[in-house]
């Protein structure tokens, strides 16, 4: 539930001109309007499930954006009853909705599958165990060329000009004497695309080590301390402790914050999950509204 300074579960990520939104709980648009950020600009929302508190800031998110000149089309995803569930709300508060929005349900949530591409990335949604349908998602980019290297390329005569930029792009050159020059003559090793992943509103499932497996950063619900894992259990929620198993044995995380907290924890009292959950994974931190975080490009 809301707490005052502790909202519903939201992540906005942004890359270069996209924006993406995961989860809109209730008052998002709140937060969104104190932050200095564009995001105006939201192009694709993913939801993990219809329970409330993550779909319930939808309406408001959708009514603001139809005061601000939204000229493109607003991408919805999620799984079943997602598309019910914002057309009931259209007609029964009467939505003045000047853009186009386009809900694509996941036909099958139970596996894992791309439900969203754009240039140089793909989001990616697996299926969780809750207690309705409820899906996780990675963001993860495509690999990188290497890094160029101009000495290398004078060295094979390669003039400096527009072949450089095409030996850059992955492409092989001609040299005037008939010499071809290829990109891994001049350039380093193909690097890593960034990755983010998003779980929550899940128990424990092994699969999920697979999916989010070598990200940058790992977000991920950590709702009880581990002496209520049976009551975490039964209403099929993770502990801190589960968490921070999870992105141990992930392998190539590189951080992980906590988020989708239980109420009865005060500030003082969430301590105590970080210190769980860095038993199994160190590198985990504590989540907060309005926190801004940065994946660099591994260089």
């Amino acid at each position: 539930m809301p707490l005052p300074g502790r909202h519903l579960t939201s992540v906005l990520l942004r890359r270069e001109g996209d924006l993406f939104l995961f989860d809109c709980g209730e008052g998002t648009q709140v937060s969104l309007r104190s932050l200095n950020l564009r995001w105006k600009k939201i192009n694709t929302i993913f939801i993990s499930h219809t329970h409330a508190d993550h779909i319930t800031g939808l309406p408001g998110i959708l009514m603001l954006s139809a005061q601000v000149d939204r000229s493109e089309p607003l991408v919805i995803i999620g799984p079943p009853k997602i598309k019910e569930y914002i057309e009931t709300s259209r007609d029964v508060l009467d939505m003045y909705i000047n853009y186009e929005i386009e809900i694509r349900e996941i036909q099958k949530p139970s596996e894992s599958q791309i439900v969203y591409e754009g240039e140089g990335y793909k989001v990616r949604s697996f299926p969780l165990k809750h207690s309705k349908v409820c899906v996780g998602y990675t963001l993860e980019e495509d690999p990188r060329p290497g890094v160029f290297y101009p000495e290398r390329a004078k060295a094979a005569g390669v003039p400096v000009g527009p072949k450089w930029s095409t030996l850059q792009q992955g492409i092989d050159v001609e040299l005037n004497d008939g010499i071809i020059v290829h990109p891994a003559d001049v350039m380093g090793d193909e690097r890593k695309g960034r990755k983010f992943s998003y779980v929550t509103d899940t128990m424990y499932k092994e699969s999920i080590t697979e999916e989010v497996s070598g990200s940058d950063l790992f977000i991920c619900e950590g709702m009880f301390e581990k002496e209520l894992a049976e009551s975490a259990k039964e209403k099929k929620h993770l502990t801190a402790h589960q968490a921070g198993m999870i992105a141990s044995k992930a392998g190539g995380i590189k951080r992980m914050g906590l988020i989708h907290y239980s109420p009865r924890y005060s500030e003082k009292q969430l301590r105590q999950l970080k210190k769980e959950a860095r038993e199994n994974f160190s590198d985990t931190f504590l989540c907060r509204d309005q926190m801004i975080l940065k994946i660099p490009n591994v260089e």
